[in-house]
Parts: structure tokens; sequence; C-alpha cells
């Protein structure tokens, strides 16, 4: 999952995606409804990539939970962070057991169910659907049919030759000397 250039501004509802970058700002684009505008080195600017969440051990980066929440659900929206806070703190709990409770706020865990959900519906996270090709008999009899010698037509490849000092052809006069005093 790929969560670069996806930032979040204090003060600013939603999630935003690094469009280009100005003199002075940056250029980002709204998740939620696609507007442009400039967010300046004054504004609180987050990064999905670089935040991550308290656990007893290591912290975990956001990423690695939103694997965990995917792999968990599917290809369908987490809980809403409207839900109650008990119910949130039960769905990350499954996800991640060993999550500090003392220094997750609740506030924290509704944000990051809220982030996941704009994510999931601007297409962000989703699930990849491994491609195995399954041959078809008609792709199978193709297949064969450039496999088989009648059918290939390949090219005599000539083979390199040692260039004999006899062979008048090949051999090179020798260069001229100048003629010193």
């Amino acid at each position: 999952m790929d969560l670069s250039g996806i930032i979040s501004i204090s003060g600013k509802p939603g999630l935003f995606k690094v469009i280009a970058q100005g003199k002075n700002s940056i250029i980002v684009e709204s998740l939620i409804d696609k507007k442009r505008f400039p967010a300046y080195s004054t504004d609180k600017i987050s990064a999905l990539d670089d935040i991550s969440i308290y656990t007893l051990e290591e912290d975990k980066p956001l990423r690695d939970i939103y694997s965990d929440i995917l792999a968990k659900i599917g290809n369908t929206a987490a809980p809403s962070h409207k839900e109650g806070i008990s119910t949130l703190q039960e769905f990350l709990g499954d996800i991640l057991p060993n999550y500090d409770d003392e220094r997750v706020y609740p506030s924290d865990i509704k944000k990051l169910f809220q982030w996941y959900n704009q994510l999931f519906k601007a297409g962000v996270i989703k699930q990849e659907e491994k491609k195995e090709e399954k041959k078809t008999p008609a792709k199978k009899e193709a297949a064969k049919k450039k496999a088989s010698p009648t059918t290939k037509k390949t090219a005599a490849k000539k083979s390199p030759t040692k260039k004999n000092s006899t062979d008048s052809t090949t051999k090179k006069a020798p260069a001229k000397k100048k003629a010193t005093k």
C-alpha cells in the first residue's frame, strides 16, 4: 500500500494528495471534492507515510495497519468513525492487539478509521487481485504452433570465421612510415 504523497493539513477537513510544488507552497488536491489549492509552509502538514500508532513494543506504521484492516475486511469500507468508541477500539484491538491504549486517544482511533474510509472511497486503498492467466484451448494451440518446428522459420546463422593472415582479401597493407632525417 502506497501512502506517499497523501497528507493531512491541520485545520482543514479530509486528506489531500500532493500534486505539484510551487516556489513557497505545494499544490494539493482534496480526496473528497478534488479541489486544488496551495498549502503553505505555515500550515501544519503531516504525511500519512510518516504516521505510526503507539504499541507496547514498537510503533507500527499507518500503512501496515491499513494493510491489516484491508486483509481482515476485504474490499469493503471499515466501520464508520461515527460509531461508538468501544466498537472502534474493539475492531482496532482485533487488528492490532498490542496497541498502547494509554497513548492512543479515542480521537486518534476515530481519525484512523475516518482516514481509512476516505482513502478507500478515493481508490487509494484497494485489494490487489492476483492475476493468473488461465490459458484457454485456443491459446494453448497457438502456443503449440509457435513452438512447432514446422511452422517456425529460422534464419541460418553465419558462424564467425577467423581472418587468415595469408588471405589476400583480408590482409591489410602495412602503414607507411614517415621518413626522418
